[in-house]
């Protein structure tokens, strides 16, 4: 299984240091229940091992990741606990060939130019940016990309609900870590609510969920251009005439034939489709698969629904 791949679908990776074993199971059932079905447990406190284990006893299907991996001997305690990954802070080129050698698959820390390129060199496509914000943060991820195509970066350090956005709306960028949906002081005072309400905010940020358009199916070309006119007229709005509808500014978009839908279409924008068909997957929904459009560079630019909501059939759209 390639457990990368299933962190880039979610877009968030909490980094939390659990100092208490019982946090543990508590923990990882609001991240579960919010969409954030993988955790990095740092190995910062002694009781660390321990609630790997207890996240994996209780929770089989969440992604559990040990981070701040120093050395083999931590690798191999992390592994018996049950973890499924490893983290490490810095590039360890010892540790990573063991890991390689071991088929596990391991996020080491890398900063430079150098270290991305040791760990490409090995095979590595997704690799940790630590400390994200200290190093250029989304600027260097950028910059740092260029060369080294295919490789995506889960940037941590310094991220926080101010610049999560803009960190998810950078295409190099897997995913977000940090502790910032379960902070000390949440796990201190056992506030479960509140770190509900952050995972829920990381989440939402992640997908970026928006209303793009309404869409309206027509008979003929004529009446779409009619609907369209009327609308652009009471509304100020722009009419923009394509090959298969019409715009009445970037709000209606009025089909010339009978398109998906019995009503019509809604539209919504997403920071990334990848991320967003994984939730209605995770939901319980299928894509229409001859409805995908991609992008030059093959990432996926629009999908529908196969069920209708409400007669209307549904679709995103990658901003």
């Amino acid at each position: 299984m390639n457990y990368s791949s299933i962190i880039e679908e979610i877009g968030i990776l909490p980094v939390i240091n659990i100092t208490d074993t019982e946090l543990a199971k508590p923990l990882a059932k609001v991240m579960i229940e919010e969409g954030i079905s993988t955790i990095e447990v740092t190995l910062r406190s002694e009781c660390s091992l321990e609630a790997i284990a207890e996240i994996k006893k209780n929770y089989p299907n969440m992604l559990v990741g040990a981070g701040t991996v120093l050395d083999i001997k931590t690798v191999d305690k992390a592994l018996k606990a049950g973890a499924d990954y490893i983290v490490t802070p810095g590039f360890d080129e010892e540790t990573v060939n063991y890991c390689l050698e071991k088929k596990v698959e391991i996020f080491p820390g890398c900063s430079s130019a150098s270290e991305i390129q040791k760990a490409y060199n090995m095979g590595l496509r997704v690799l940790k940016f630590f400390p994200a914000e200290l190093n250029g943060g989304v600027d260097a991820i950028k910059l740092l990309s260029g060369p080294f195509k295919g490789v995506k970066f889960v940037p941590t350090g310094g991220i926080n609900f101010t610049n999560l956005e803009k960190y998810l709306s950078c295409g190099a960028v897997a995913a977000c870590g940090g502790s910032f949906m379960a902070t000390a002081d949440q796990l201190k005072n056992r506030d479960f609510d509140g770190i509900r309400a952050a995972c829920k905010k990381a989440m939402d940020i992640s997908l970026g969920f928006e209303l793009a358009h309404v869409g309206i199916n027509h008979d003929s070309e004529a009446e779409a251009n009619t609907t369209a006119v009327m609308l652009g007229r009471l509304f100020r709005m722009p009419v923009k005439v394509g090959n298969s509808s019409t715009f009445a500014g970037d709000a209606a978009e009025c089909m010339k034939t009978n398109f998906y839908g019995t009503k019509g279409h809604i539209g919504f924008k997403t920071r990334s489709s990848l991320r967003a068909l994984a939730w209605f997957k995770n939901q319980g929904y299928e894509i229409i698969e001859e409805s995908i459009k991609l992008k030059p560079n093959g990432n996926i630019l629009a999908a529908y629904l196969k069920d209708e909501i409400g007669g209307f059939a549904v679709h995103i759209v990658e901003k």
